[in-house]
Formats: C-alpha cells, structure tokens, sequence
C-alpha cells in the first residue's frame, strides 16, 4: 500500500516537473515566436489578402479576385524585369560561387599573408550596399570614371557603362559579385577546416592527385555548404534595390530593373500598393519554389559527414 502510494507521488512529480520542462521551453521560444509572427508570417498573410484587392483610391478597397493576377500576366514590364533578374541571377549566382571556393581553397593553403588574404576578400560584404554602390559608380561614370580613365590611357573611347542596355547588367554583375563573394567564401572556408586530414593522408598514400582528390572528395564533402550558399545566393540576387536606386534606377528603359526594384517602383512610386502586394507573392513564390527544387535536387548528392 504504502509502495504504491510513493508511486503514484513519484508519478505526479515527474509530471510536474515534465510540465514545467515544458512550459519554461516555451516561455524561452515566445520572444522568438512572437517576433517571427509578427514580421514574417503577418505580413506574408497580409500581403497575400491584399492582393486579392483593387486599391480603392475613390472608396473602399473592393474584392477583385485574380484581378491584379490577370493584369501581372498582360504586363510587359513584369515580364521584361522578371526576364532581367532570371539574366541577373544565371550570372551571378554561379560565379559568386566558383570565385568563393577558389577564394577558400586559396586562403585555406598555409601561404604567407593568409590572414591578409582572407581579410582582403571578406571586406566588401561588410561594406554597407549604399557604399558599394558609390564605389562602383567611381568605376563606371562616363567620362571620368576609373575606367573610361584606363580605356583613355590604352586609346580607346570611354563607355557609359550603366548608361547602354547592352552593358549595364554586366556592370551590376560584376559588382555584386564582388561584394558577395567574400561572404561565401567564410562558409567554404569553414567547411574546408572540417574535413578529416586523414583523407588527404590516405589520398597521397593510394597516389591520387590533388585535381582528384579535390573533384572526388573535397567538393561532395562541401556539397551541404554549396546547397546553402546557392539558395542564399540565389535569394540576394532578387533582392538587390540598394544599388539600383543609386546607381540606375532601373534604367535605361528598364534594362536593369530587377523584380524588387519593380515592386519597389510600384508601391512607392506609383502607390499601386495592391499590385504591389501581388508582384510579392509572385517573387515569394518563385524564390520558394527554386528554393525547394534545388533543395530536392541537390540533397539527393549531398554527403552528410
């Protein structure tokens, strides 16, 4: 009797304490919680409703259905600046990260001036983007620009970089491959300092090469940090407005205008703030959706150590 009234105590204290376990959890993950429902999952809800809305600049805002959709799929503009950022991210995605592991495996050799190195790689992602911007419009303004400086020097006639439809993505590539391949460097960088030396020992040992060892082990060892810093990669390429504000503003005629920089123009230019809503459940839903094919894809020839 009394073994099984200590039992049933013991029972409920574990229980207790279990509760407790439990609700002190979760009294730590509300600030988070609270914060991620507030500034995320809201406003994404928020911005899927109202798209669903005409503006209502004469009265109440009405509900239009696939309106705002239908008239999205009738916009040249849309089409031309999603077909810009399509451009924008095929060149630069995969350059940020080829540069970035070549950076890393440079940087991660035991050659003198290594921390100068690294340091000289990683400063421009600390750079704030208004700053790159004006960096580079040092380089690229007609006339007196670095570069029409250089061409002068050679011989050759100056260019308005920003200024020609046919030159103006390159020179936004360039830039941002600039500035964020330091970034992605930390994280190859990173990954390269975890793997087992061993492996290297017993790759010299059975004679391999280090071409070989670098295509047959050190690249599908870094394959879950390539999975994570192309879906990166590929998220800043869309969202890149700083730079255009400053340096083209979407021009010229839309040549360089990317699709944020479009909802942008649309919400605060011409406060069309219900297409505006739309054109962002749009890009949510392209960056998810290539976000969970690469995710699929790639995770199937990822090797996890």
């Amino acid at each position: 009797m009394v073994a099984a009234v200590m039992s049933a105590t013991e029972s409920r204290g574990l229980r207790r304490r279990n509760w407790l376990t439990n609700v002190n959890a979760w009294l730590l993950l509300l600030p988070a919680i609270v914060l991620l429902a507030t500034f995320t999952h809201y406003p994404i809800l928020a911005t899927l409703y109202h798209s669903f809305f005409s503006l209502g600049r004469s009265g109440p805002a009405a509900f239009v259905g696939l309106d705002n959709y239908s008239y999205m799929l009738d916009d040249d503009v849309f089409w031309q600046v999603l077909r810009n950022n399509v451009i924008f991210a095929l060149a630069t995605v995969p350059t940020s990260i080829a540069l970035a592991l070549l950076m890393a495996v440079w940087v991660d050799k035991k050659i003198a001036g290594r921390s100068f190195l690294r340091l000289a790689f990683f400063t421009p992602t600390v750079l704030p983007m208004i700053a790159v911007a004006n960096i580079w419009l040092f380089f690229y303004t007609p006339g007196y620009g670095l570069l029409d400086q250089f061409l002068k020097m050679i011989g050759l006639s100056g260019h308005n970089w920003l200024g020609d439809p046919a030159t103006v993505m390159t020179a936004l590539s360039v830039m941002v491959v600039w500035k964020e391949a330091g970034f992605f460097m930390i994280f190859y960088l990173a990954a390269l300092q975890t793997i087992p030396p061993d492996l290297k020992e017993a790759a010299a040992v059975e004679g391999a090469g280090r071409w070989y060892f670098f295509r047959r082990i050190t690249l599908p060892l870094l394959m879950p940090t390539t999975l994570f810093v192309s879906i990166n990669a590929l998220i800043n390429s869309f969202k890149l407005v700083d730079q255009l504000v400053i340096m083209t503003k979407g021009g010229p005629n839309n040549a360089s205008s990317l699709l944020l920089y479009y909802i942008y123009e649309v919400a605060f230019t011409f406060w069309d703030t219900t297409y505006a809503a739309t054109l962002t459940v749009t890009l949510i839903t392209i960056l998810a959706a290539v976000a969970l094919t690469k995710f699929i894809y790639l995770d199937r020839r990822i090797h996890y150590q």
